[in-house]
């Protein structure tokens, strides 16, 4: 396998969990190390459902167990919710490498590194869930993140806009809140944990929103009428806040992004 298509497509397909990690792995270093092209002869497939383990359930969000840090089994739950979104990171980073042909060498650079990097989130959060006496597969889990990513297969604009910058963003408001619950309950190792993927995740909505903007450059498009437009078509125009400004910053949202997102919350 030369193509780094064909080896994006082989980790999304792999439904056993360590050998995804370690597929995306590999096929990161191979990347780097320039042993995969950027040639592949065969067109996309249509979207479809990634590789997972067949234990894992997957229901509606509202059936989705109740998380927190009250009791270990809550705080297990919350862990594995966490854990979730990392394992589907991984597979919407390979389709964002694998769908959209065509672009420059750095985009697929930047992704395949969010590959590697939510694969190592996962690793660490696995750790984390099995410390607890728990796996992950132990709770349902809903698939909010990768039908976004079906909804937006057929565009990388719309991919670039509300995978990275609304899911994903999302996780740059709610993740200090979780940190200050978990070191108030004592747990520094899970803090930890959280703290690195805090950090990475900035770099990956700018990624995103680095590729947004680029999109808009390209089609001579305005950014953030597009935003907003794109918003209010997927999600009807209502966000809720609060929003995390610094981390949103560093991830590259205007100040006109952000006071647009107080306003929709303002209609929510």
């Amino acid at each position: 396998m030369n193509s780094l298509f064909a080896a994006a497509q082989a980790c999304i397909a792999t439904a056993q969990l360590d050998e995804k990690v370690t597929a995306t792995h590999s096929a990161a270093a191979a990347w780097r190390d320039r042993a995969l092209t950027l040639v592949d002869e065969q067109a996309p497939q249509s979207f479809a459902a990634a590789g997972r383990p067949e234990q894992i359930n997957v229901v509606r969000a509202a059936q989705v167990a109740k998380r927190g840090v009250a009791s270990p089994e809550a705080k297990a739950a919350l862990l594995h919710a966490i854990a979730h979104i990392e394992f589907s990171a991984v597979n919407l980073a390979w389709d964002a490498v694998y769908r959209f042909r065509g672009m420059p060498e750095a985009y697929y650079d930047d992704w395949v590194r969010v590959a590697d990097e939510e694969a190592t989130h996962f690793g660490l959060l696995r750790e984390r869930l099995r410390a607890h006496g728990f796996d992950y597969g132990d709770f349902p889990v809903h698939d909010g993140l990768w039908n976004m990513a079906g909804k937006t297969a057929h565009d990388v604009l719309e991919r670039m806009a509300l995978v990275p910058r609304v899911f994903e963003a999302r996780g740059l408001d709610a993740t200090p809140a979780i940190i200050a619950r978990l070191r108030q309950a004592g747990d520094e190792q899970t803090v930890a944990v959280l703290e690195i993927i805090q950090r990475d995740e900035v770099g990956h909505v700018a990624i995103g929103t680095r590729w947004f903007q680029y999109c808009c450059a390209q089609r001579g498009v305005e950014s953030l009428s597009t935003f907003r437009d794109l918003i209010r078509k997927h999600f009807g125009g209502k966000l809720r806040g609060p929003f995390a400004y610094e981390a949103r910053r560093s991830a590259g949202f205007s100040e006109e992004e952000l006071a647009m997102l107080d306003a929709l919350a303002a209609e929510t």
